[in-house]
């Protein structure tokens, strides 16, 4: 029985057809705008308040408009964004080492292994210099060298010094500079701030993104907002594993609302693998830490030769140590792409190499460094990674290797948006994680800042002019017809799962869940494992809507509603996910289908099959519409990096 249909194709057609270098400066050229006078009467809201969705709030509000901005957390500058740590990528060339806005472009459409659009990838590299001139005026203290220029390191995937950095709290000290700019327009009035609100749905009028539904997460209370333009930037995925690196609030519920509203969900099975996370320590834990790529630069990765060795590493020689990624990609060692690092990771343990609980992990040994370097060296670089690796596992990373082991990480997967950031609801915009548009099946490290602030202060207040400028917007009241349905609909939906009374809570059926992921849909998938969990996860879903325990009311503070909404939603976008993942008979990036790998274990794509974006309408049938990729500047290869 077909699981889904195959409809009609789908192009991008806000990218001009002029040379690559050009297109972004004729689009914002070509873009209609909206007088300073006019950008008054427009209201606009915008979900998150991460990097991408602080950096857009304010950069709208500046420019005049009416700003209506949510966030889940009690205050903006807890978005998730804070805890990204190894640095943001841009194609300055401080080091004068070959790199350059070609060679950035190039790296990053080779690392999401040429399943990215030329054109968005291009524009990212060119504006990743402006990010960094903005964020050093807003004053975030990147590392600086003796001589006061701005430091850079390397990250995975890539063979320049391109990644700028604050020791190992970049996310956050860049979220402080846009969260900055954001509290000046919410003092001036230019922004309404709702924190501890969260989206329950979009509202939709005549076929276009006019406002959402919230709750407010202390009283219950939910609300209609309405606006001119609906913008999302509330991050990725990750958490259908249950188990990954996100904190435990990111979900997927407000892009996963709009898909079920008309927004096509593109490539939901390209989820990352971090390679260097602490391994998991016992069925207690509800989450994961990460370990910064940037210990990549001067750690070591090995296990050892002989299977089974469970001496401690110091009693190890250096002899009997396998290298294993210096062995196997000598040009790039240590710092292959995420994706090639884990798999090595994964297969090492597999084999019986594992260290420490289980033989699941890998050593990132940092003596050679500290002998090279001297510990205030390494302290500088990486002091508060190592401190905080001490705290979790009681382990001095000074003294004895970290243990590591892959895990969920980022979502290269979102919502489908074409050149302006619009998805297939106009007027409803996508940023940041949240939209699928630059990292193909693998996202490279340290790119990630990159893309949200990008998309927040330069890409989205210039192409949400043009939609704003070119469209007229009847007056609407939360009275309206379509309106009062979508927030019935809403609320009917909380109501629901208060009144199942069942037995079980909801964070088993999200482990359950998040298990069967990890083992069918992680890193490695094969037709019969992702065919075992389609039939299964449609039956824990039903399962759930019987048997699932919400204690407490809708009219309070109430976090298991919340979490049971959440879980929901990933009951379904999990279906989604090994749907997509069964349908890409290839191997690519992040997405590594057990049937389709090379003679020596790497990926294998398929190109004239499987060169497209995979573009999912949502429907009791799920349609299939493909975006054709076109490479006229990269070649695509089989990648090395050898």
């Amino acid at each position: 029985m077909s699981r889904y249909t195959v409809g009609a194709p789908l192009a991008d057609t806000k990218a001009p057809g002029v040379d690559l270098e050009k297109r972004w400066a004729e689009r914002k050229f070509t873009a209609k705008l909206v007088n300073p006078a006019n950008r008054r009467k427009h209201r606009v809201i915008v979900v998150g308040t991460g990097l991408a969705g602080a950096s857009a709030g304010a950069t709208l509000a500046e420019q005049g408009y009416q700003v209506v901005q949510f966030c889940f957390q009690d205050s903006p500058r807890r978005a998730h964004s804070v805890a990204a740590q190894g640095g943001i990528n841009a194609a300055k060339n401080y080091r004068n080492d070959g790199d350059s806005v070609h060679r950035l472009f190039y790296d990053t459409v080779k690392g999401g292994d040429f399943r990215s659009r030329e054109s968005n990838v291009y524009r990212l590299a060119e504006i990743s210099a402006q990010i960094i001139d903005q964020a050093v005026a807003q004053g975030v203290p990147f590392a600086r060298e003796y001589g006061g220029l701005l430091d850079t390191r390397s990250f995975g995937g890539v063979q320049v010094q391109r990644t700028f950095y604050a020791r190992g709290q970049t996310g956050q000290q860049l979220l402080l500079g846009a969260y900055q700019a954001l509290s000046r327009q919410i003092d001036a009035g230019s922004v309404e701030m709702h924190a501890r609100t969260e989206m329950l749905d979009l509202v939709v009028v005549d076929g276009r993104a006019r406002g959402v539904v919230a709750r407010d997460l202390i009283t219950g209370e939910i609300t209609t907002h309405l606006a001119d333009a609906v913008v999302l930037a509330t991050g990725g995925y990750g958490n259908v594993f249950f188990l990954s690196t996100n904190a435990k609030g990111s979900n997927a519920s407000a892009i996963w609302r709009a898909h079920r509203r008309g927004a096509h969900f593109a490539n939901p099975c390209f989820t990352q693998i971090h390679p260097t996370c602490i391994p998991r320590s016992g069925e207690h834990q509800s989450k994961l830490t990460l370990m910064s790529e940037s210990l990549r630069n001067d750690g070591r990765i090995w296990v050892p030769k002989r299977a089974g060795d469970t001496r401690p590493p110091g009693e190890i020689p250096e002899d009997e140590r396998d290298y294993y990624l210096e062995r196997m990609y000598p040009s790039f060692g240590n710092l292959v792409p995420r994706d090639i690092a884990s798999r090595a990771a994964k297969n090492r343990c597999d084999a019986g190499f594992g260290v420490g609980p289980g033989g699941q992990g890998v050593y990132l040994d940092f003596a050679d460094a500290i002998a090279r370097l001297g510990r205030p060296a390494i302290e500088a670089r990486y002091g508060n990674l190592f401190d905080m690796y001490q705290r979790i596992t009681a382990e001095d990373p000074y003294r004895v290797p970290m243990r590591i082991y892959p895990a969920i990480h980022y979502t290269m997967g979102g919502l489908w948006v074409d050149y302006d950031l619009q998805s297939t609801i106009p007027g409803l915009f996508v940023i940041g994680e949240a939209n699928f548009s630059d990292h193909g099946a693998n996202r490279l490290g340290a790119s990630a800042l990159m893309q949200g602030l990008a998309d927040g202060y330069f890409v989205l207040p210039a192409t949400l002019n043009d939609y704003l400028g070119g469209t007229s917007f009847e007056a609407l009241t939360p009275a309206h017809p379509e309106v009062a349905a979508v927030e019935a609909e809403a609320a009917g939906r909380l109501d629901r799962l208060l009144s199942v009374g069942g037995t079980r809570t909801v964070d088993s059926f999200h482990r359950e869940l998040g298990l069967l992921m990890w083992d069918h849909c992680g890193m490695s998938r094969s037709e019969s494992g992702l065919r075992k969990a389609l039939e299964r996860v449609p039956e824990l879903r039903a399962e759930f809507w019987r048997s699932v325990r919400v204690p407490g009311t809708g009219t309070e503070l109430n976090q298991e509603l919340e979490k049971a909404n959440r879980v929901a939603d990933f009951l379904e976008l999990a279906e989604l996910m090994l749907l997509d993942a069964l349908v890409r008979e290839e191997s690519c990036g992040g997405h590594f289908r057990e049937e389709h790998q090379t003679a020596e274990g790497e990926a294998l794509r398929d190109d004239a099959r499987f060169g497209h974006v995979a573009a999912w309408e949502y429907g009791s049938e799920p349609v299939l519409h493909h975006e054709e990729l076109t490479f006229d500047h990269v070649h695509p290869t089989q990648r090395s990096y050898t």
